[in-house]
């Protein structure tokens, strides 16, 4: 038996190609005294990915050559080495890398019990997306019923969770997306109670008709054009959340920033990032609302499951081309 293992070896510009990775084959590793062996079965895509392949400054270090391709996962305890927590069995989620088994200290590793779950939407909904989208939209939006809500990317594995959360809230939501598919889904599905489809619209324009009365909260998935248009249509003490730019990240020339930026200034609005990992000591209380809502029906969630280690880069690029539907997981066991 060995481990199969996605190791990064060389740091891409632009798209990154077959050239990026490599798929080795290893033995399996012995869990050290106070480890466990966690036997894993799926892993997360996430957009975040291509930032953290990059050399320089971020809010996390980048991916070491050489090193297996970081990534959220989800696996079983197979072995436990005198663990002081965790038994063979028991469900883990946390950053297993791209591989089929890890052995691990399991600092900062979650329990969760995939008999109430699936386990791929502890990857989704109840992860690291789902967690984003709550602080991201309750903390640093700072939402209020009778708010006018635009998310972009908002079909995506968090964007389609921030426009739910805030019609729970009483808002207005309007979502922007690739795509008429797309765009029925959130209104049909989710509930939303318009979409834009910037595949087939005029952004700037749509937004003149479908928030007339301007925005309070830009949720920004995407950057780029988007960022810029929204900010034109910002309400008095708008807030705008930067969680991300997917447009710009496998950019080869200069990131495009926003030019519309004195809007802020005009509306008194701010603009604030917002980063997960700065809201772990809150997780648990996240997912327990989460996982009432959904108890309730009142929070959807969508997996797009791919399989095999072997295909993580032709399901990887799915992350920017838009072919995915909901939160992009990799099985790997």
């Amino acid at each position: 038996m060995t481990n199969t293992q996605l190791i990064f070896k060389k740091r891409p510009i632009g798209v990154p190609d077959s050239n990026t990775w490599s798929i080795e084959k290893n033995p399996i590793p012995e869990p050290k005294e106070g480890e466990v062996l966690i036997q894993q079965h799926y892993v997360s895509l996430d957009p975040a990915m291509r930032g953290w392949m990059n050399e320089g400054k971020s809010y996390i270090e980048p991916i070491k050559i050489d090193d297996v391709m970081r990534a959220g996962s989800i696996g079983k305890v197979i072995k436990a080495n005198n663990h002081p927590k965790y038994k063979v069995g028991d469900c883990l989620t946390g950053w297993g890398g791209v591989q089929q088994y890890v052995a691990t200290t399991a600092e900062n590793w979650y329990k969760v019990d995939d008999t109430l779950a699936p386990m791929p939407m502890y990857l989704g909904t109840l992860g690291m997306p789902g967690m984003t989208a709550y602080f991201g939209i309750l903390e640093v939006g700072k939402i209020k019923s009778g708010d006018i809500v635009l998310i972009s990317g908002a079909a995506g594995a968090v964007g389609s969770v921030v426009g739910q959360i805030a019609k729970l809230k009483g808002c207005t939501v309007v979502g922007i997306a690739g795509g008429k598919d797309k765009c029925d889904y959130m209104i049909n599905e989710l509930g939303f109670d318009d979409a834009i489809d910037y595949k087939s619209e005029n952004v700037m324009l749509a937004l003149r008709t479908k928030c007339p009365k301007g925005i309070d909260v830009f949720f920004d998935n995407v950057g780029g054009d988007i960022l810029d248009a929204a900010l034109v249509h910002l309400r008095m003490h708008a807030r705008v959340v930067i969680c991300g730019a997917i447009s710009q990240y496998n950019a080869t020339t200069r990131v495009k920033g926003p030019s519309n930026y004195l809007s802020l200034l005009v509306n008194r609005a701010t603009m604030q990032g917002m980063v997960v990992l700065d809201y772990a000591k809150d997780y648990g209380k996240a997912a327990a609302e989460m996982g009432k809502w959904q108890a309730e029906g009142k929070l959807k969630s969508k997996e797009d499951v791919y399989e095999g280690i072997e295909n993580f880069q032709s399901t990887y690029n799915r992350l920017f081309t838009g072919e995915k539907n909901g939160k992009l997981v990799l099985k790997v066991l």
